[in-house]
């Protein structure tokens, strides 16, 4: 198995995170959502390496396979991962995709280290811009709503991920597009993460404001959202993104929840593979 130990910081010892690595030619890193792992992308690795790309996906700390530290799930921290990662295995000309809570490591990481090594970003079903409702973010979702995901994780986080699971596909509206066992297998991957990371993460993705970070991105961005998300809201996400990244290239796909790559897996293997073999002209 491929593990890669981070640099240490000032909040503690290294740490060992997870990593696939399948493929040849330019790489394309992919970074899971809030609270799964990188199993979640096993419907983008195929077709991405069949078109000729290097596809990393790993597992952020306290998820997967990686270490599970008590602390260090903060956006400055799991962005300093994300370029431990990328400066451990040297890799250039890369092809960030960041799902839900992913999106924020792509947002902070280019906000912190820039884009010497990047080629493209992509930002899906992200919480970047700012998903908390504050008073110049009044889209946003309430404070309210955070602490209550906490309470149910401290209280019973199994029942939680049960009925966040199924918010998370719409489940109800998109039994004909995933099964129960996709369903229940994504509850299993959710189950074996840290319950302090689970926790922790809540505030991190929830109250982390990336409207800066996003100034900052200076290479064609795709940001693809379904309009019929019930997590991450589209409004202070998506398209508040789309009119902060220069030249974002906003994609809504219509009826999709959350976990579009489950139930709209064509539809965004299509948009995804369109954006990373275009020209740069072509993208921006």
């Amino acid at each position: 198995m491929n593990y890669l130990q981070t640099t240490s910081t000032e909040k503690g010892k290294n740490i060992n995170l997870f990593y696939q690595d399948y493929g040849e030619g330019q790489p394309i890193v992919l970074i899971h959502g809030w609270p799964l792992s990188h199993q979640m992308w096993e419907y983008q690795i195929g077709p991405l390496v069949d078109a000729g790309y290097r596809v990393i996906a790993y597992d952020r700390r306290g998820f997967g396979k990686s270490d599970k530290p008590w602390e260090g799930y903060d956006y400055d921290t799991l962005a300093k991962d994300l370029n431990d990662l990328i400066n451990s295995l040297d890799l250039k000309d890369v092809i960030l995709v960041g799902f839900s809570m992913g999106g924020g490591e792509v947002s902070r990481y280019i906000g912190n280290y820039g884009t010497s090594r990047i080629a493209k970003a992509v930002l899906m079903s992200s919480v970047a811009a700012f998903m908390l409702k504050t008073d110049d973010n009044p889209d946003g979702v309430p404070k309210e709503t955070f602490d209550e995901f906490k309470s149910a994780v401290r209280k019973d986080r199994l029942n939680f991920l049960k009925e966040f699971g199924n918010n998370f596909v719409n489940y109800d509206d998109n039994k004909d597009l995933i099964s129960k066992e996709q369903v229940h297998f994504n509850w299993n991957i959710a189950a074996h993460a840290s319950a302090k990371a689970t926790l922790d993460c809540i505030d991190s993705f929830g109250k982390t404001d990336f409207r800066q970070d996003l100034k900052k991105f200076d290479v064609p961005t795709l940001i693809i959202h379904g309009d019929a998300d019930e997590v991450v809201p589209i409004e202070p996400s998506a398209k508040q993104a789309a009119k902060i990244v220069p030249h974002g290239q906003l994609e809504v796909i219509k009826d999709a929840p959350h976990g579009l790559v489950f139930t709209h897996t064509e539809k965004v293997n299509k948009i995804l593979l369109d954006f990373v073999t275009a020209t740069e002209l072509e993208t921006i």
